[in-house]
């Protein structure tokens, strides 16, 4: 059966499955506040979105956790879980489905899964040697190693000598498949430096990797041989699959491929990349499933221009950044001052003058005096004008009119940033324009007229800004978008449907003349320096 999703209607995403040893850090965070971000910039367009997360919660690293810590696997798993779905909750992540590798849904389909790949004789028996980081959960290569054998994700941790009898995956009879899959879609992997590291890796030639491990019970059993247990990455992927299930369907493979499949994009944080890139895709071509749309592996986070780390005591916890600054202010940080793809770094003191200076100074400021001298001049409703009365050489509507279109490009290849700075532009030339045409002096001039029209442009300005930015900043948008008159709330999943047409508000000079304004109250309240 071959399913693809060429329905132009919806869209189907993942972040990882986060793997449970411990509570989410903010690496986790950013790569789902990121996959929010375009879930959200999708349903704005009108598409049925699938929001994929969760949980990977098999293996000896959580057998040897939950150990240390008293508690059986399972309730370790539970516990993590639940603290990620809290954490998504506090930064306003709109998740359609959790997925967790230990539900009993799962099971059947990784069964299922792997008997096919069995079928097609792409799984045998074989002698794994070699140095294992239990951390990774992956074997490593001796070149891969710092001395002492200790692993260069993990250097306080030696990588343990197995000797056993593993099941193997037939990587090596997906070669060429895989480099015809990267030379006839290039943008299968992004951004362009990961492709190449891909591409590099594969050209290297590919070595079959174990997919099962003896003498552990954390998981699911392999098959066609109990004594072995199926290994975390084979279970692991399959996790986004079993996630398209209808809750109440029988989870088959064939219901889980019914809507969603194949996912659009894998966002993932380049540590995985491999897994995603390489090993996923040849999987499904050995059970005989479309591949992914493409998978994105975004960069790390340094702190203060530090790697982060237990070790050196400088992680951030973002459950504490969430409830200090709030959700938008963190989400808008990390969205708009990285590029998305690149390495970026969380300074404490940038963050807190970026978020004032952008949404408390350029953008808060500048809806709530217009929004004063509305009040003020026009009777606190929307000044009675349209669109096609203001000239295409106002500053405001010339850069107003294409805007979408590049915020559009720039969401859908995940440059954030560029989204951000395009709108900023049209912020920054408002607050220049207001200083310029001084509405204040035309009125004493009795130009009512001149004064309706720089108010509109700048309304009009800021309405559209915040439509576009709600992806990024749902709760700041919304309270700018009320105090515009509107009963929008970008929040509310079932809103954004068809009585708010992304045409429609995507389009500079949409602001209903004469419509009454909310109340003009600060809607970025300034950060201080903790």
């Amino acid at each position: 059966m071959s399913h693809t999703n060429t329905n132009r209607k919806t869209f189907s995403l993942t972040t990882p499955l986060y793997y449970v040893n411990d509570l989410p850090h903010i690496g986790s965070a950013y790569t789902t506040m990121a996959a929010d971000a375009v879930a959200r910039f999708e349903r704005l367009r009108g598409k049925s979105v699938l929001l994929i997360t969760g949980t990977d919660e098999h293996g000896q690293k959580i057998q040897r956790t939950a150990e240390s810590n008293g508690l059986n696997p399972q309730e370790h798993c539970d516990k993590i879980a639940a603290g990620f779905e809290a954490l998504w909750q506090k930064l306003n992540i709109q998740y359609d489905r959790f997925s967790r590798t230990t539900s009993f849904r799962h099971a059947g389909i990784v069964k299922e899964f792997f008997l096919r790949v069995w079928d097609n004789g792409d799984i045998y028996l074989g002698q794994q040697k070699g140095w294992y980081c239990v951390s990774c959960e992956e074997f490593k290569e001796e070149r891969e190693l710092l001395e002492g054998h200790r692993c260069s994700l993990h250097p306080n941790k030696e990588a343990e000598w197995r000797d056993e009898q593993n099941y193997f995956f037939a990587l090596s009879n997906y070669q060429n498949k895989l480099e015809a899959l990267y030379q006839e879609r290039p943008d299968f992997i992004q951004p362009a430096s990961r492709r190449n590291e891909v591409l590099s890796f594969v050209e290297r030639g590919l070595q079959d990797f174990s997919i099962s491990r003896v003498n552990m019970n954390w998981g699911f059993p392999v098959p066609v041989d109990p004594n072995h247990t199926i290994y975390v990455w084979f279970d692991a992927l399959l996790g986004y699959v079993t996630a398209l299930l209808d809750p109440d369907s029988e989870p088959t493979l064939e219901n889980a491929l019914k809507t969603g499949w194949p996912i659009n994009l894998h966002l993932i944080g380049k540590d995985i990349l491999r897994f995603h890139a390489v090993y996923w895709p040849a999987m499904l071509m050995s059970a005989g499933l479309p591949v992914p749309g493409r998978v994105f592996g975004h960069g790390f986070l340094t702190k203060d221009g530090q790697k982060m780390g237990k070790s050196l005591g400088n992680t951030l916890d973002p459950v504490e950044l969430v409830n200090r600054y709030g959700a938008d202010a963190i989400r808008y940080y990390f969205l708009k001052e990285i590029e998305f793809g690149k390495d970026g770094d969380f300074s404490e003191s940038r963050f807190v003058d970026i978020v004032n200076a952008d949404l408390a100074n350029d953008l808060g400021n500048l809806l709530n005096r217009t929004l004063k001298m509305v009040q003020k001049y026009c009777d606190a409703r929307v000044p009675n004008v349209r669109s096609e009365d203001i000239p295409s050489t106002n500053p405001l509507k010339e850069i107003g009119l294409g805007l979408s279109d590049r915020v559009a490009r720039s969401y859908e290849a995940l440059a954030f940033s560029d989204a951000c700075r395009e709108l900023l532009t049209l912020v920054r030339a408002s607050n220049k324009f207001i200083d310029e045409q001084a509405p204040w002096s035309l009125y004493k001039q009795g130009q009512l007229p001149a004064v309706e029209q720089v108010l509109y442009a700048v309304l009009e300005s800021v309405r559209l800004t915040a439509y576009l930015l709600s992806p990024i900043i749902p709760s700041i948008t919304t309270d700018i978008y009320q105090q515009l008159g509107f009963s929008l709330d970008f929040n509310d999943k079932t809103l954004i449907n068809d009585s708010v047409t992304y045409e429609t508000h995507a389009t500079w000079g949409t602001l209903p003349a004469q419509q009454n304004l909310g109340n003009p109250k600060p809607v970025f309240v300034r950060l201080e320096q903790a």
